[in-house]
């Protein structure tokens, strides 16, 4: 994967790397301002940071309170990808289960091609019950169809006309899935455990992204994962509310922490000590662009 220059800008470099996340205008239950956006995503990479992430959110749950960019992510990346140059562009995550697999090979493959081999590709295997059923999908089966999708997208990626059957349908060798990526694949980074064990992670996946952890917690889990993946990265997503007093202390918030930019360079230290590889930052700010700023300075003197 390091050839891949999406996968390289993510993970590639020396010590932790920072991307932020999708809507970076915070507005996570209706559309956003999709040219405010665009100008985030412009400064985010002047600033730079390594990677931007969408969401997957196939329907809107308001019990759950979160839309992610509203916006499909394929669509979304791909405006993204012509308002950038170079910075990565993340899913996080693609719900396998619910789309065919087909499909997500080709969408995969167009948008890695049209942003120059950026596409790094978070997959999950759903956390919103209700749309199992939408989608007449067993829930139950998720795990299932998520291992069996992984595999099909990378069959159809590295095999032309493949002779391959899956529950989704038959390919009898006389079809082809294209384009194919140009590096053979697109990185795929499984996000949680996806109904999966660790061990499969580690063999199948080209990284792993998981969410907020304490930080004894989070040492264990990378014992765990260099035990069975060697040197593939990890990822760590981090809800991120910038207190005015720069020294204020870390205060929980869901999955992450208002926190003073004193103590958050101190935390990204420490992150990159038990050896975290990417930090994908969720801003929850009212000026963004202020908190894209300052929170790339405290990058820089991590």
């Amino acid at each position: 994967m390091d050839d891949h220059p999406g996968f390289r800008r993510t993970f590639g470099g020396n010590g932790l790397s920072v991307g932020v996340s999708f809507p970076l205008t915070d507005s996570r239950e209706s559309p956003p301002d999709v040219d405010r956006e665009m100008a985030l995503v412009a400064r985010a990479e002047s600033l730079g940071y390594d990677a931007v992430w969408a969401r997957d959110v196939p329907l809107y749950w308001p019990r759950f309170g979160d839309a992610g960019q509203t916006f499909d992510p394929w669509t979304w990346l791909g405006h993204a990808a012509a308002h950038t140059e170079r910075i990565a562009l993340g899913t996080a995550s693609v719900v396998l289960p619910l789309r065919h697999p087909l499909h997500v090979a080709k969408q995969a493959a167009s948008l890695d091609r049209l942003s120059g081999e950026r596409l790094v590709m978070g997959v999950g295997a759903g956390d919103r019950e209700p749309e199992f059923a939408a989608f007449n999908v067993n829930h139950d089966t998720r795990g299932a169809r998520f291992r069996e999708a992984v595999t099909t997208l990378r069959t159809v990626w590295g095999e032309s006309f493949p002779d391959y059957e899956g529950p989704w349908g038959r390919l009898d060798g006389d079809l082809d899935v294209v384009p194919t990526p140009a590096n053979g694949t697109v990185p795929l980074v499984p996000t949680g455990r996806a109904r999966q064990s660790l061990d499969w992670l580690g063999e199948y996946g080209d990284g792993w992204l998981f969410y907020h952890l304490p930080e004894s917690t989070l040492a264990s889990y990378l014992e765990d994962w260099r035990a069975v993946a060697d040197k593939k990265p990890f990822a760590m997503a981090l809800r991120v509310a910038l207190a005015e007093e720069s020294g204020a202390d870390p205060e929980p918030i869901h999955q992450g922490y208002r926190i003073g930019t004193e103590q958050l360079e101190a935390y990204l230290g420490r992150l990159e000590e038990l050896g975290v590889d990417h930090l994908l930052v969720s801003l929850a700010s009212e000026t963004p662009e202020r908190a894209l700023e300052q929170v790339a300075a405290v990058r820089d003197r991590v």
